[in-house]
C-alpha cells in the first residue's frame, strides 16, 4: 500500500517541532562555564529561534495562499504560534543569563531543563502523530505533556521558597526569582501546545 504524501503543513509544523526538539536538546546537554562559553550558548540558543522565526512566516504565508487546509487555518496558526512560544521562551532564558552574567546552574535549573527538554520529546512526537492524521494516538502525549507541566509548577513553588529561605543577596534574589519564572513560562507554553493539539483531535478525530 502506497503511503500518502504529507501536506505541506504538516511538513512544516514537523519542521518546526524537530528545531524545537534541537534546540531543547541542545539547551539541557550544553554546559556554560564562563562568560565566553555562555556567549556562545546564548547565540547558538538566538539561531534556533531565527530559524524558527523563519518556519512561522513561512507557516503563515502558506497559510494565506491556500484555499482548502486539512484542518482549520485558525486550529494550525495557533498550534505554530504555541511552538514559537516554546522556543521564543528557550531563547529569552539564555538572553536572560546573558544579561545577569550567570554562568552557573543549580539543582532547579537543572530540573526544569530536563523536564523542558522531556516536554519537547513528547511535543515532537505528537507533531508526527497528527502529520501521519494517527489523532488518536496523540491524547497520551497531550496528558504526558501536562503532568511535566504541573511538575514544573511544583518545582517553580519549591525553587521559590529555597530562594526566599536561603539567599540573603537581594540582587540574586531578584536575578533567580526572574530565572525560575522564565522556565515555568517555557512550562506553561509547552502546556498550550497540549491544550492546542487536544482542540485539534476534538474537531478533526
Amino acid at each position: 500500500m502506497l503511503k500518502r504524501k504529507k501536506d505541506k503543513f504538516s511538513v512544516l509544523l514537523t519542521e518546526i517541532a524537530k528545531n524545537l526538539d534541537e534546540t531543547a536538546e541542545y539547551f539541557v546537554s550544553y554546559k556554560v562555564t564562563n562568560q565566553t562559553t555562555l556567549k556562545e550558548f546564548s547565540d547558538t540558543l538566538k539561531e534556533y529561534e531565527t530559524k524558527g522565526d523563519h518556519h512561522v512566516h513561512t507557516m503563515i504565508k502558506e497559510l494565506n495562499k491556500a484555499f482548502i487546509t486539512p484542518i482549520e487555518r485558525e486550529d494550525i496558526l495557533q498550534l505554530t504560534n504555541s511552538l514559537d512560544d516554546v522556543l521564543d521562551g528557550i531563547e529569552h532564558f539564555s538572553a536572560t543569563l546573558e544579561i545577569y552574567s550567570i554562568t552557573s546552574s543549580d539543582e532547579h535549573i537543572d530540573k526544569f531543563s530536563h523536564y523542558i527538554r522531556e516536554c519537547a520529546k513528547e511535543i515532537l512526537t505528537t507533531i508526527e502523530l497528527l502529520a501521519d492524521n494517527r489523532l488518536k494516538d496523540i491524547h497520551p502525549h497531550a496528558i504526558k505533556i501536562k503532568e511535566i507541566e504541573h511538575n514544573c509548577d511544583n518545582l517553580h513553588r519549591k525553587s521559590l521558597k529555597n530562594l526566599f529561605g536561603k539567599e540573603t543577596d537581594p540582587i540574586k534574589v531578584i536575578q533567580y526569582k526572574e530565572i525560575y519564572e522564565t522556565l515555568e513560562e517555557i512550562a506553561d507554553s509547552c502546556q498550550s501546545v497540549a491544550n492546542n493539539l487536544e482542540t485539534i483531535i476534538m474537531k478533526n478525530a
